[in-house]
């Protein structure tokens, strides 16, 4: 397989976000592969039975990007913020249809250590957790889109500095405060 600086890779993102498919063709290899380790991380913290499987998730999430209006990538750090943003919205409308289905039978559960890193053991209702990063996008748009960067999009603390144009600080004690937030908001559905 070709391996690219990261520079290179910028450029591909840059060049299928402008239209060229076969920038995108040359790409999809390159990031398949963290695609799908992203995937199987979040899938390990479903439910033993949940019916996704780590490579339907990414086709589904490059289905769904590629179907979007051109984006121009500014870096790496930006296709993995929208990336983010594809897999949670295909792991909650699965989520819910699962819901819908059963009548509230089956939930979709994570582990909130694993999720937010906050009370060890807990189980999370996957649902939950995405109406409460709704709750709080309502009111702070930045902290819930460090929660998506880091939790959906698995981007370090650098990473989602650069991307949101913080400093590491920032995004280090937002992580926190978001994270200790929405344990309060969900521990209020149980």
């Amino acid at each position: 397989m070709e391996t690219l600086s990261p520079k290179e890779v910028t450029q591909l993102l840059q060049a299928w976000g402008a239209g060229n498919q076969e920038a995108l063709d040359r790409l999809l290899p390159l990031v398949y592969d963290e695609l799908r380790r992203l995937a199987r991380s979040y899938l390990r913290k479903q439910a033993a039975n949940h019916s996704l499987q780590p490579t339907a998730l990414v086709h589904e999430a490059y289905l769904r990007m590629v179907g979007r209006e051109p984006f121009t990538f500014a870096n790496r750090a930006q296709f993995f913020g929208l990336a983010a943003q594809v897999i949670r919205g295909i792991l909650v409308d699965h989520a819910r249809a699962n819901l819908a289905d059963k009548r509230g039978g089956a939930f979709q559960k994570v582990e909130l250590d694993d999720a937010l890193g906050v009370a060890q053991g807990k189980d999370v209702d996957l649902v939950v957790l995405d109406d409460a990063l709704q709750a709080l996008a309502a009111f702070d748009p930045h902290r819930s889109r460090v929660v998506e960067l880091r939790y959906f999009g698995g981007l370090t603390i650098e990473e989602t500095a650069e991307f949101l144009k913080s400093s590491r600080a920032t995004v280090k004690r937002d992580w926190g405060i978001a994270r200790a937030w929405l344990f309060n908001e969900m521990s209020k559905s149980d």
